[in-house]
């Protein structure tokens, strides 16, 4: 679970990209973030909730949003999923899983009464200016976008 609350200033990042260019929080200044942060490329649940977000991602940036989602999978594991699924935005590889501990969503999970460390399925809407305005620890796969729409007071 995140340690992280709305109000508080987003943590600074700096990843690298499908394409392996860099990214940071600091690029998307001025623009609203819907950074989200997913289990495995191609899982059935991650390829609902990137699909979702990317079957609306119109919608999305039309209302100001960009979108960027975050795992610890490979540059070339994203690349196939980007291809597979023909998503729009970008996705981080964080291998070394410094950006998912910065944003607490790197945890103890418990499956079938094993516990092991792992991705927390979370998203954070992200303001202009690097503030934090929503947090989603409970994520809808199959509906994130109107889930973060209507949690913001916007509909597609």
């Amino acid at each position: 679970m995140t340690h992280l609350k709305a109000g508080d200033k987003a943590p600074e990042f700096k990843g690298i990209n499908q394409d392996e260019k860099e990214l940071s929080l600091s690029d998307f200044k001025g623009k609203k973030l819907i950074l989200y942060f997913y289990p495995k490329d191609n899982t059935p649940g991650c390829t609902a909730e990137s699909c979702n977000l990317n079957e609306n991602y119109d919608a999305l940036t039309q209302a100001g949003f960009e979108v960027l989602g975050v795992s610890p999978d490979k540059i070339a594991s994203h690349n196939k999923f980007i291809a597979k699924h023909n998503l729009s935005f970008n996705l981080i590889a964080d291998t070394e899983k410094e950006i998912l501990e910065a944003y607490g969503a790197w945890g103890m999970k418990k499956l079938y009464g094993r516990e092991y460390m792992g991705v927390l399925r979370t998203t954070f809407v992200i303001s202009e200016d690097g503030i934090i305005e929503k947090i989603f620890p409970k994520v809808k796969t199959k509906d994130h976008t109107n889930q973060i729409l209507s949690e913001m007071g916007l509909e597609l």
